[in-house]
């Protein structure tokens, strides 16, 4: 019973953030701070999503969804184990760290016309550019884990006589797991962000991203509105999902 009502306590709470978003949003249309012209209300925009589920909303969700998984997929299954191995020595680390941090720090859309040009207009280009952008993110977190693992367990470790191969798969390795799943966290959300800004300014027929400059184009302010919310949406979705996988597999974090 208990149990029953934490776990109510903790949805009610989650529950306060999203209900003072559509209070204070009506509170501004029903006050006209903002031009409805402008600003549509909260009621209409989501009747507006009801509405586009049945008429293309629901499609545009899942190839974005579809293209993020690609290219979050391609960057995890690179980045990970490089992270591991670069991590695992500072002297490799070194000497890659200018090249991880400049193109870590270039903004992805930069990039664009870069991937154009190499892989052209196609679906491929948008998933390989929110890969690259992932793959850096991924990469810098991952070493940055195994390179920081406590020293004092290393050391406990290496006193006991373990090897150095033991050394890196029973301690570095679980240490560095924690500041791997922010790698992952933030990984998923950068590729959403790119893959959804590709499909507004990169040849798109589909997605949340080309709904919502389809809707910019024609003033369709509800859709609009409602479509980013929709993206909002997904991206605290995948969060969500990646803090569970975390709890339930990282569950020796901080201790």
């Amino acid at each position: 019973m208990h149990a029953d009502i934490s776990g109510w306590r903790r949805w009610a709470f989650m529950a306060i953030g999203p209900l003072a978003l559509f209070l204070i949003w009506y509170a501004v249309f029903v006050m006209g701070l903002v031009t409805p012209k402008l600003l549509p209300s909260p009621v209409r925009t989501l009747q507006s999503v009801w509405e586009n589920l049945g008429e293309g909303l629901g499609q545009d969700f899942g190839f974005t969804l579809k293209r993020t998984l690609h290219a979050f997929g391609i960057a995890a299954v690179l980045g990970v184990p490089l992270g591991i191995v670069i991590g695992a020595s500072e002297k490799l680390y070194r000497s890659v760290e200018f090249l991880i941090d400049f193109f870590r720090s270039t903004p992805a859309t930069a990039m664009f016309p870069l991937f154009m040009i190499i892989f052209g207009l196609g679906d491929f280009s948008k998933v390989s550019v929110a890969a690259f952008a992932a793959f850096l993110v991924i990469l810098f977190n991952v070493a940055h884990g195994v390179m920081h693992s406590r020293p004092t367990r290393v050391l406990a470790a290496r006193v006991m006589g373990a090897s150095r191969l033991r050394v890196f798969k029973d301690v570095m390795f679980y240490e560095s797991l924690p500041q791997t799943f922010v790698g992952l966290r933030t990984g998923i959300s950068m590729a959403l962000v790119v893959i959804v800004v590709a499909e507004m300014f990169i040849g798109s027929d589909n997605g949340l991203g080309k709904r919502i400059i389809d809707s910019q184009i024609t003033f369709d302010l509800p859709q609009l509105y409602g479509t980013i919310l929709v993206s909002g949406v997904l991206g605290y979705g995948l969060n969500l999902l990646f803090l569970a996988a975390e709890k339930l597999l990282v569950h020796w974090a901080g201790r």
